[in-house]
């Protein structure tokens, strides 16, 4: 049997959730069934997901694109798309706008977006034409969560929007290579002292500004709680000096973009994301398969990774006060925390493990690829009948 060919295009290996959903699915592909690349529109760049691919011999293209309008990068995306012939074209985040044209050119691939975000919050508006173009001639789009399909009804018209929810390796996140207390002694925290922690990159999406409110009107009047903010991003110099402001340099801790996330989270009591819109966050669902309960507000497709007050506290966008009182609740409840934590990995396991959403993905490619070939075959018999009837006729 001919083995299915598919090839992933990301904007760059970052360590954003959509870059890491990508090299996850091509990871997990059956190798019987399937042959998978994937292409970075960026340069190298040095980061883990590269280190990664690298360590697993996974076909990896990086086409140097840097700032800016570079009309290049088609020359070359179309290049590599026709050298390496692919069946199913997989996209994600804004590079369809650079994939798009050589799509339309490669008749017989079948081509899909995942949908990452709310659709109002994915690409600038002035290149939304682009996206609504492709829905239309043939690229079939991918939400990750039910939110994220009503947007692209909202904004594109899709009534119909096949949801598949993101997924995670379960196991990496609920078994680190070092212990709570090694991890705390390494980094200078005490084992009485109750960590809160997010990691997210330190952009308005994520609305840290309001977390260090929530942190500052809660937990924050006991010394023996601390934030740790894990990433980087345009605002981190901003909420360096907001931290400062609040009078809580000593119990607001930034560290910058780690490679030991699960060494952190399991280090951690509780986690915190504050953000004003989402997906469907990677972020919670590893904090889950930690073990941490989660206190987040109520945005994109958080709702339905956790119940309210089974695993975690859900508030409302933009609510200082409501966030501050449910971390200085489970500041208060040590049980509450044990129990809510421990609800939250078997929740993580039960339904975000990474190897559901690969068979998810399998079963999409399978059928796409499946209905592209009737397609060509209906074609190609549609061509032999013509001159058979004109024989018939004369």
């Amino acid at each position: 049997m001919k083995k299915i060919k598919v090839l992933h295009i990301v904007p760059m290996m970052g360590p954003g959730g959509a870059e890491r959903v990508a090299v996850d699915i091509i990871r997990g592909l059956n190798r019987e069934r399937f042959e998978a690349a994937i292409i970075s529109i960026w340069h190298r760049i040095g980061c883990e997901l590269e280190h990664l691919l690298d360590d697993l011999g996974m076909q990896v293209s990086y086409l140097g694109k840097g700032w800016g309008f570079d009309v290049r990068t088609y020359l070359r995306l179309h290049r590599e798309l026709r050298n390496y012939g692919p069946d199913i074209v997989h996209t994600h985040l804004h590079v369809l706008r650079y994939a798009l044209p050589s799509l339309l050119f490669l008749k017989q691939t079948c081509s899909l977006h995942t949908v990452h975000n709310l659709a109002e919050r994915e690409i600038e508006p002035r290149a939304r034409f682009i996206q609504r173009y492709a829905f239309k001639h043939g690229v079939v789009p991918v939400a990750v969560s039910e939110e994220v399909a009503i947007s692209l009804k909202r904004l594109y018209g899709i009534q119909q929007c096949r949801v598949l929810p993101n997924g995670i390796p379960t196991h990496h996140y609920a078994q680190p290579k070092i212990t709570r207390n090694q991890w705390r002694t390494k980094e200078g925290f005490c084992d009485e002292q109750v960590l809160f922690v997010c990691v997210a990159r330190f952009a308005p999406q994520k609305n840290h500004a309001l977390l260090l409110k929530a942190f500052a009107q809660g937990p924050a009047s006991d010394t023996n709680s601390h934030l740790v903010l894990v990433g980087d991003g345009p605002l981190g110099e901003q909420l360096k000096e907001h931290a400062k402001s609040l009078g809580l340099a000593g119990q607001i801790h930034f560290l910058g973009v780690r490679t030991d996330i699960p060494d952190v989270l399991s280090a951690m009591d509780v986690f915190a994301l504050s953000s004003d819109w989402e997906g469907n966050p990677l972020s919670v669902m590893e904090a889950m398969a930690a073990g941490l309960p989660i206190v987040s507000t109520a945005v994109g497709g958080v709702p339905d990774l956790f119940e309210n007050g089974s695993e975690g506290f859900l508030v409302q966008q933009g609510d200082a006060r409501g966030l501050a009182d449910c971390l200085l609740s489970l500041l208060r409840n040590p049980e509450t925390r044990q129990t809510m934590g421990a609800a939250a990995a078997r929740r993580a396991r039960r339904e975000f493990d990474v190897s559901k959403m690969v068979q998810e993905y399998e079963q999409l490619y399978e059928n796409l690829f499946d209905h592209s070939h009737c397609l060509i075959t209906e074609t190609a018999l549609r061509a032999q009948a013509v001159p058979l009837q004109e024989t018939r006729t004369r």
